[in-house]
This record gives C-alpha cells, sequence and structure tokens, in this order.
C-alpha cells in the first residue's frame, strides 16, 4: 500500500481521506484508513485480516459476495446496506467499491458513508406524511354537507402535494359541498402556503363544492396580495363560528372582507 502514481504517494491520499475506506482481497481486509478505524470503532489491528462479509447481515452476505466477486473487473454500483461496527452497532451506509491493484495482486477499494442522519429525516418525513394523509382523511363532517378541515404546523411541498390530492378526494367520498378550510393552525406563513390555498380552492369549486376559509391572518392577506392572488375569489372568515353562521347554521351572515 506504498504505490507512487506520478509522484503521489497513494496510501497517503487515502490515510487521511474524510471517508471511511477500506481495502479487501479474496475476502480479506488489507487495509483501513483513520476515518474508518473511527467509524467502525476498532483499531486496524482488529480488522486487518477480517472479511468484509463479517459486517454485513446474513441475509446479505449472498448478494454481496456476487457483487465483490464482480467488483475486481469493473465498479460496483452504490448501493445502501445495514452493517455492523465492531462494538455490534449497526449503522445504515452507502456502499462504492472499485478495482485496485497493489503491485500484481488484484483487490477492492470500498468507500462506506454513514447515511443515518438522512434515513432519519426521511423517516420524520415519511411520518410527516402520513400525518398529513390521516389528517386529510379525516375531513370532520358537521351539519348535513358541511365539513371543515383544520390544517396544522407546517406545509411545505410534499404536505401541500398530498392536500391538494387528497382533500378532493375525500370530499367526494364524504359527499361534502361546503368545505370550510381553518388555517389558524399553520404557524409559517409562506408563498407555497398561499399558492396552496388558491389551488384546492379551484380544484373544489371545479368540482362544484363552495370553499370557504377561517384563521386568516392579516399578514397572509398582505402576502396574498403582494403576489398578485385575489381575494375577492375566495369566502373567508376569521373563525369556523363565523363560516357556520355565513352558512346558515346560526342564521347569521357576516361574511369578512378582506
Amino acid at each position: 500500500m506504498s504505490e507512487n502514481i506520478e509522484g503521489i504517494n497513494y496510501k497517503e491520499v487515502i490515510e487521511y481521506a474524510l471517508d471511511p475506506l477500506i481495502v479487501h482481497s479474496q475476502l480479506k481486509i488489507i487495509y483501513i484508513n483513520k476515518a474508518a478505524e473511527k467509524f467502525f470503532r476498532a483499531s486496524r489491528e482488529e480488522v486487518i485480516g477480517a472479511s468484509p462479509l463479517d459486517i454485513f447481515k446474513d441475509t446479505s452476505k449472498p448478494a454481496i459476495t456476487k457483487r465483490i466477486s464482480g467488483a475486481y473487473s469493473e465498479p460496483a454500483e452504490l448501493i445502501e446496506e445495514t452493517i455492523y461496527r465492531m462494538d455490534g452497532t449497526p449503522v445504515e451506509v452507502e456502499l462504492y467499491c472499485h478495482p485496485i491493484k497493489i503491485r500484481e495482486t488484484k483487490a477492492i477499494q470500498t468507500y462506506v458513508k454513514d447515511i443515518t442522519e438522512r434515513k432519519q429525516q426521511e423517516k420524520i418525513q415519511n411520518e410527516m406524511n402520513l400525518q398529513i394523509n390521516e389528517l386529510a382523511s379525516r375531513i370532520v363532517p358537521l351539519l348535513e354537507d358541511i365539513a371543515v378541515l383544520p390544517l396544522l404546523g407546517a406545509i411545505n411541498p410534499d404536505r401541500a402535494k398530498l392536500l391538494l390530492e387528497l382533500v378532493p378526494v375525500n370530499v367526494q367520498e364524504q359527499k361534502v359541498s361546503r368545505l370550510i378550510i381553518d388555517c389558524s393552525g399553520i404557524y409559517k406563513i409562506d408563498n407555497l402556503v398561499i399558492e396552496s390555498l388558491f389551488k384546492i380552492n379551484n380544484v373544489l369549486k371545479l368540482l362544484g363544492v363552495t370553499c370557504i376559509l377561517t384563521g386568516i391572518r392579516p399578514q397572509l392577506a398582505e402576502e396574498a396580495v403582494k403576489l398578485g392572488f385575489n381575494f375577492k375569489n375566495l369566502i373567508t372568515f376569521s373563525n369556523v363560528k363565523n363560516a357556520l353562521s355565513f352558512l346558515g347554521v346560526n342564521h347569521t351572515k357576516e361574511r369578512k372582507s378582506w
């Protein structure tokens, strides 16, 4: 592992690389860099000589064996796997390996990238999507054909897309002809929120559903005006109670005007 390539010491290049690197040949690890020692929580003396298959789950070993065999001739595709550190701790990683040659010995260099944080963020995002899915599915029926949909938290692009897909479907399934969308629980007001509300209103209008927005804060209305959105095309009230009054529930029709 001390080959020089055009004056560059190859070992020094990979020794101080930030990502963990493993070099193995014939199913034996022959080198790991400092980052790999830290990542696997073991000294290189403990790792060198072991099989690279030892870090994988038993169910993954057949596919990894086949992958290693092919990587002696050409780079293998980037994959995601769960592997184990020397203390038995599982960690989700991306693996990329390609062939190298050390003198006359064919070997494989494997890059290991910890993607635990990314996977956690993906899990959080998926949970948020499930929450909004459930929320959109629970349009709350009030009276006859009247229902209310409370929007809570922040609306990101994924949530906005799900709302646009699910609200019209659930409105039709529940035979709702007048839907109150309460925005008082939205704590972040931005262009995406405004565009989403207008899109939902337009889609519902095409379906013959009257859409009423409540809880519209002045800052949201002002931002909409700046962006060229016209609230005159929307029915808006300060709260759900006033919206119900407008619909004749309390026989009071005091529509809020922006």
